[in-house]
């Protein structure tokens, strides 16, 4: 049994905690919400006081946090991870950022001392919730082959991507390809249903055929077709929101800039969710994209 400290409980990180609870793992938590806190004790995750309490005696400590700026707020100052975890501490984090936010925090700890992972997830919600979420983790091979153990509780699939940042930089080309899916899914989707087809004869003809996809198969944005689409139940209750994904993509483009690469349907894609967000809809699911056609 090893002591494990989850910092962000989140829709995300609290399914992945209880997991490492149900394993019989000492889980000791902290969010700056009293309502997930209070979730997150009612399901076996002992609740810290602060961010210092819940990182003082971990073996592993787990971040999952909205933004890069979140996750290095809470590594760094006097009540942060750096200044109060033990020196042998294994500190992972799993948010989605940008490779320039990644980047610090290898730096950061390493300049303390500490030894440090990025392992973002694919999987979303629902992977987070049936432990079968995909984890890509960037770092050295010996902290790959440490951190996989309580890993493996929470995944399908493990991969290490390589070196310092290489985790981050899997998960946003990944989500770069699922986005540009779903917008192209969406106008099809959209085309096919103000041609008159049967909403769900073109879903069988599509999902056996080449415009087969994952948000094709998850995530289809006609409503009327899969009952658990957000789609079906006017895009509200998201599995991921228009938001989030406004920022993965955002996250890609950025990383391409800095390269001196142009992703053309990236910056479309970017485009059409910063629509969504200009109009009040950041916080409906991201599928709501088929919206705009």
């Amino acid at each position: 049994m090893s002591r494990i400290s989850w910092i962000g409980l989140g829709r995300m990180g609290l399914p992945m905690a209880t997991h490492l609870v149900a394993a019989g793992h000492a889980v000791k938590g902290f969010d700056l919400s009293p309502d997930s806190m209070a979730q997150a004790e009612s399901l076996g995750i002992s609740p810290a006081d602060s961010l210092a309490d819940a990182v003082a005696e971990a073996e592993f400590v787990f971040t999952m946090l909205p933004q890069g700026a979140d996750v290095i707020g809470v590594y760094s100052g006097a009540d942060g991870i750096l200044a109060n975890a033990p020196a042998k501490a294994i500190l992972v984090d799993s948010s989605t950022i940008s490779i320039a936010s990644c980047t610090e925090l290898h730096q950061l700890t390493a300049a303390a001392g500490f030894n440090f992972v990025d392992a973002p997830v694919s999987g979303g919600t629902m992977g987070a919730e049936a432990g079968t979420l995909t984890f890509m983790v960037g770092g050295p091979e010996e902290l790959f082959a440490k951190v996989s153990e309580p890993i493996a509780l929470m995944s399908a699939n493990i991969f290490h991507t390589g070196g310092p940042t290489m985790g981050q930089a899997a998960k946003i080309c990944n989500n770069l390809i699922l986005f540009i899916n779903l917008a192209s899914t969406a106008e099809g989707a959209t085309l096919a249903d103000r041609l008159g087809l049967d909403r769900e004869v073109f879903w069988k003809i599509a999902s056996v055929s080449s415009a087969n996809s994952w948000p094709l198969r998850n995530w289809y944005p006609i409503p009327g077709v899969l009952p658990n689409a957000a789609s079906s139940r006017g895009f509200t209750d998201p599995t991921f929101t228009a938001r989030l994904a406004h920022k993965d993509v955002s996250l890609a483009v950025k990383a391409a800039q800095d390269l001196g690469v142009t992703l053309r349907m990236g910056e479309m894609v970017q485009a059409m969710y910063e629509s969504l967000l200009d109009s009040g809809r950041g916080e409906k699911d991201c599928s709501v994209i088929s919206e705009l056609m």
